[in-house]
């Protein structure tokens, strides 16, 4: 495969202009240098006493993915401890019933899989190898889980499915589901294996496959009284074809399963109650849903062990909830819901009481409860986007460590303001602005637009090193959560249904408008447009309703409604978002009218695309029918190809370059009065 490359075409009178219009890069600002040197948390968990808490730290320091390393930190003391070597990556860390050890996922010599570790970080030893899917599992809870006695460690792991192997001479594909997920998407088609729970023994690694078959097993949490393992599986006939997770358990000693909810709407990530007489999970009540998305929120739900008395928990808080986990007396729940760009801590009672929030006004992010009930969690804000908490019982929140203070410290991270605007028929919408550095009395700043993807997600003031570098060079970037976006309430999520690119497209430019007025600083003759995934779909279609950008950069968007829904790895999204499959009716039709190809030649932007070569999600053809379509036109467009990658760049050298990139286009379009 031919690598392409990127060139902007410049002379010294042009790069002369550039120097003396555009607002110049504010050295104190983040650089895109800076970014790969951002520190994250990933999963957190405290010790059973509330002791210690071990944290994954994500990192960006060297060519490739990002990695992850795994911490131990003592709360009294402070001191902190790698668990491993350099260079050995490790993730997932949970401790045992006792305290005493640490399991994780992670590498050990030259093998990866289940290990543990003791309690001090010392004592690493594989119990199991693990080999992973590129097969298309959304929305999986746990994977790793100790019994209650801690002797020990149930995992999903994975092994060959039944249909052939589908790179012979010629490839046979018989499955719906034939392509990867783009997440790995490394290679060209499903490589078939399928997840299953698996049990190993800590004092002998010795491991028992626990399910089989050719369903997907996983989500997995031990029964208090260490006879069963709940989890979540699709039974359908096809589950390539018809997405419904339910729930079943599996007996430990002679691996019998029994269903404990088999119901047309889908059950997510179970847990069992502290007494093991009640289990919690998320759930959906519409019948049609997608192995992608879905603008259903999920609410917390609770049930017996049996399965019955099932009772909406969630019900009182109109947002989407995440994973539950039990407080320790069983008489509460927990979750993580989306709202108003916040990721906030929610603790429901089971008595109906009415919920209360316990950390609100930034992004939380993994969480877990010790014995007593003290909660550490990471969290991101505005100015800081991997720090670790604990949270005491009695309300003192304490920061235990933030990993970017010494890097941010050296910088000015720039602000990030909100704005609610009446949306063209009268909808209330909110948007998020990160504001530019170097600004004046009498400074004029360009404005980027940047689109979330989704549709069902959110944009928050959360720290955003993308936003952060663009201001820095004078930029002002706008985030609307338009209609649809979660956390503003079903009926907002719901209002985009049968209207994708649509009224959610006249929503960013209403808070484009809104901006434009409440900051009179924002150079209205200098705006840009970019967004990711769904983001880049929009940003596709508006490029055809308005020439008000001077230069757009849609990554990994969809430009052809109808091509798209056959040519990525899942087929039911377009019907969650419609209310039917495009093959019924009239809705093909529909399909290609909401479709940015076909009003190529309304389009007189400028347009860098943006795509990962093994994207399955949304495949680099629809990029590829725009790119020629808008050649033919004579607009002025660039596509950009980033080998390895999927649905979204990871590599950190490939990221920091985007970014560079994306600042020379708009720089460059940015003083040209008309479009050559």
């Amino acid at each position: 495969m031919r690598r392409l490359t990127f060139r902007v075409v410049t002379n010294i009178s042009t790069l002369a202009i550039v120097a003396a219009t555009l607002t110049a890069q504010d050295s104190r600002g983040l650089a895109t240098t800076d970014l790969a040197q951002l520190r994250g948390l990933g999963d957190v968990h405290i010790s059973p006493n509330g002791a210690a808490v071990a944290y994954a730290v994500t990192r960006s320091d060297r060519p490739g993915w990002p990695y992850s390393e795994i911490w131990i930190r003592d709360v009294a003391s402070g001191a902190a401890t790698r668990l491993g070597k350099d260079g050995n990556g490790a993730s997932n860390p949970l401790w045992s019933p006792d305290g005493k050890w640490i399991a994780f996922f992670g590498k050990v010599g030259d093998s990866s899989g289940v290990a543990v570790a003791k309690a001090d970080g010392s004592d690493t030893r594989l119990l199991a190898t693990t080999q992973g899917t590129n097969s298309v599992n959304p929305g999986t809870g746990a994977r790793l889980v100790w019994s209650p006695d801690g002797k020990s460690l149930a995992y999903v792991g994975t092994t060959p499915g039944p249909e052939a192997d589908a790179n012979g001479d010629p490839m046979v594909i018989t499955r719906y589901a034939y392509k990867p997920t783009a997440s790995e998407g490394l290679t060209r088609f499903n490589d078939n294996r399928r997840l299953h729970i698996f049990i190993v023994d800590v004092a002998t690694a010795k491991v028992k496959q626990l399910t089989k078959g050719d369903r997907n097993e996983h989500s997995i949490d031990w029964s208090p009284t260490g006879k069963e393992i709940v989890f979540a599986s699709n039974p359908q006939p096809d589950p390539d074809r018809d997405f419904n997770y339910d729930i079943f358990a599996v007996n430990v000693e002679s691996g019998a399963i029994r269903t404990i909810i088999g119901t047309r709407s889908v059950e997510y990530q179970p847990t069992w109650s502290p007494d093991g007489k009640q289990l919690a999970y998320l759930g959906t009540k519409r019948t049609l849903t997608s192995s992608e998305t879905t603008m259903e929120d999920t609410h917390v739900w609770i049930c017996d062990a049996d399965g019955t008395h099932r009772k909406e928990l969630g019900l009182a808080i109109d947002d989407r909830q995440g994973a539950p986990k039990w407080s320790p007396d069983g008489k509460a729940l927990y979750s993580v819901v989306g709202a108003h760009g916040f990721n906030e801590l929610y603790r429901i009672p089971l008595d109906g009481t009415k919920p209360v929030k316990v950390i609100a006004k930034g992004g939380v992010g993994s969480w877990s409860l010790d014995g007593s009930g003290r909660i550490a969690f990471a969290f991101t804000t505005p100015a800081e986007p991997g720090a670790l908490h604990l949270l005491e019982t009695n309300g003192a929140n304490k920061t235990l460590v933030s990993l970017n203070t010494e890097l941010l410290a050296a910088h000015t991270i720039a602000t990030v303001d909100s704005i609610t605007f009446k949306a063209k028929d009268g909808m209330s919408v909110q948007a998020f602005v990160t504001m530019p550095l170097g600004r004046t009395a009498t400074s004029k700043h360009p404005l980027i637009v940047e689109i979330h993807g989704g549709p069902h997600g959110q944009q928050g003031p959360d720290f955003n090193g993308k936003s952060q570098v663009f201001a820095a060079h004078g930029y002002a970037v706008i985030m609307v959560n338009y209609r649809g976006s979660t956390g503003y309430g079903q009926k907002f999520a719901d209002a985009i249904f049968k209207d994708q690119d649509g009224k959610e497209a006249e929503d960013v430019i209403a808070g484009v408008d809104a901006a434009l007025k409440k900051w009179p600083w924002l150079d209205g003759s200098r705006m840009g447009i970019e967004g990711g995934s769904y983001g880049g779909q929009l940003t596709d279609w508006i490029i055809t309703r308005t020439t008000r950008f001077k230069a757009a950069i849609p990554s990994a968007g969809i430009s052809n409604l109808v091509s798209f829904n056959y040519m990525s790895y899942y087929h039911d999204y377009l019907a969650v978002e419609f209310g039917k499959y495009p093959t019924e009716g009239a809705l093909m039709d529909t399909l290609w009218a909401r479709s940015a190809l076909r009003y190529a030649n309304k389009v007189k932007t400028p347009v860098l695309f943006v795509h990962g070569e093994n994207d399955n999600d949304v495949p680099i053809a629809e990029d590829e029918q725009f790119y020629i379509a808008l050649k033919d036109v004579g607009v002025p467009t660039s596509m950009l190809r980033y080998p390895r990658e999927g649905h979204g760049l990871r590599e950190t050298q490939h990221t920091a370059d985007l970014i560079n990139r994306s600042i020379a286009w708009y720089d460059r379009w940015f003083i040209q009065k008309t479009v050559q």
